[in-house]
C-alpha cells in the first residue's frame, strides 16, 4: 500500500520551476492532473495547502512538498452505467464510433462522476478499460466539447488507439461539422488562425492577433461552405477543420463575427432568444476504413426549422 503521503524534495536542479509543472513531472501527471491535486487541496509545503492559484509560484529550492496518497490517473476506472443510452453509428477493428449527445461529456474527471460517453460504453464494452492512456481517458483519441453533438470515435484496442492518434496528430483525419451561425454569412471560406488558452476553468481561447507573439500559440486551419441562409439573422454552413484546437470552430467564427448560435462563451444573447447550446454538430468523420455519420439531432433541426418559418 502506498504510504498516505508522500514527500517531493526540491533540490536545486528544480528552482524556479512552477508548482504545476514539478509536480507533474515528479508524479507522471499532465499539468492539468497536477491542478486538480492542487484544487482538492492535496498539496501541502510546510503547514500551507496550496489551492490551485498556487500552481503558477515558482519554487526557490530546498522546499519539500507533502502530496496525499492518491490514486494515479492511469489507475482510475470509469464506473460502467448499463442502463445509460448509448448510440453506435459504426464499428470496426480496434474502433466504435459512437453518437455524441449535446450536454454528455465525453469522460468523467473524477472516479465517482458518471453521465459520460465513457460511462455507458465501458458497460458494454469493458476492454476499453487501459486502451491509450487508460483511467477515466481510456481509449479518447479526441474530444468533442459537452454542448457540442455528433461523431465521436473511441479505441477499443490499444494498436487502434495508437493509429488513430497518429492519425489526428498528422491531420489525416477528415472531419464535418454542422454549424448555426449567427449573421448572413455571404460565401464560403477558409481561415487560418493563432490561439492560446486564456482560461482552463471553464475553458476558454483566444485569438492571438498577427503581430502579437506569446507562448503556447496553437495553430487552427478551416474552411467553410455556406449551405442556407436565414434573412440576415443566421446561416447554416458546413465546415472543415484540419486541426483540432480546443474551440478553434467556435472562437474562429466568434472572431469573424459570426458566433455558433447559442455560444454563450464566444457570443452573446442579451434577450435571450439563442438556443439553449450551441448549435455545433459533428456530422462526419473519415480515416483510411474509418468511415461514420450522424444526422442532425432534434435540437439542431427545430433551431432550423424555426428560422426558416419566420425568414
Amino acid at each position: 500500500m502506498e504510504p498516505a503521503e508522500r514527500s517531493l524534495a526540491v533540490d536545486a536542479r528544480f528552482a524556479g520551476s512552477r508548482v504545476d509543472v514539478f509536480l507533474a513531472g515528479k508524479l507522471s501527471l499532465s499539468r492539468a492532473q497536477a491542478r486538480r491535486l492542487l484544487a482538492r487541496g492535496a498539496v501541502r509545503i510546510g503547514r500551507r495547502t496550496l489551492t490551485e492559484a498556487a500552481k503558477g509560484e515558482r519554487l526557490a529550492g530546498g522546499e519539500t512538498l507533502a502530496v496525499a496518497r492518491f490514486t494515479h490517473p492511469a489507475d482510475q476506472r470509469a464506473e460502467a452505467q448499463p442502463d445509460a443510452p448509448l448510440t453506435v453509428l459504426a464499428e470496426g477493428d480496434g474502433w466504435v464510433a459512437i453518437d455524441k449527445p449535446a450536454g454528455m461529456p465525453v469522460h468523467p474527471l473524477d472516479p465517482d462522476e458518471v453521465g459520460t460517453v465513457l460511462n455507458a460504453l465501458i458497460a458494454r464494452r469493458p476492454e476499453v478499460h487501459a486502451v491509450g492512456e487508460g483511467g477515466l481517458r481510456s481509449g479518447v483519441v479526441h474530444r468533442l466539447d459537452v454542448d457540442t453533438s455528433g461523431v465521436l470515435l473511441v479505441a477499443t484496442e490499444a494498436r487502434a488507439w495508437e493509429r488513430i492518434r497518429a492519425a489526428f496528430r498528422e491531420h489525416r483525419v477528415e472531419k464535418v461539422y454542422r454549424a448555426l451561425v449567427v449573421g448572413r454569412l455571404e460565401e464560403d471560406g477558409a481561415i487560418e488562425l493563432g490561439f492560446v488558452t486564456a482560461r482552463h476553468r471553464p475553458a476558454k481561447v483566444r485569438v492571438v492577433s498577427a503581430g502579437e507573439r506569446s507562448r503556447g500559440v496553437r495553430p487552427g486551419s478551416l474552411r467553410w461552405r455556406r449551405i442556407e441562409s436565414f434573412g440576415d439573422r443566421a446561416t447554416l454552413v458546413e465546415v472543415m477543420p484540419r486541426t483540432g484546437h480546443l474551440h478553434q470552430i467556435r472562437a474562429s467564427f466568434a472572431h469573424l463575427g459570426f458566433p455558433i448560435a447559442g455560444d454563450r462563451v464566444y457570443g452573446s444573447d442579451p434577450a435571450g432568444a439563442a438556443p439553449p447550446r450551441q448549435m455545433l454538430h459533428a456530422s462526419a468523420i473519415a480515416c483510411e476504413e474509418i468511415a461514420a455519420r450522424s444526422p442532425d439531432p432534434p435540437d439542431f433541426q427545430a433551431a432550423c426549422e424555426r428560422l426558416r418559418r419566420t425568414d
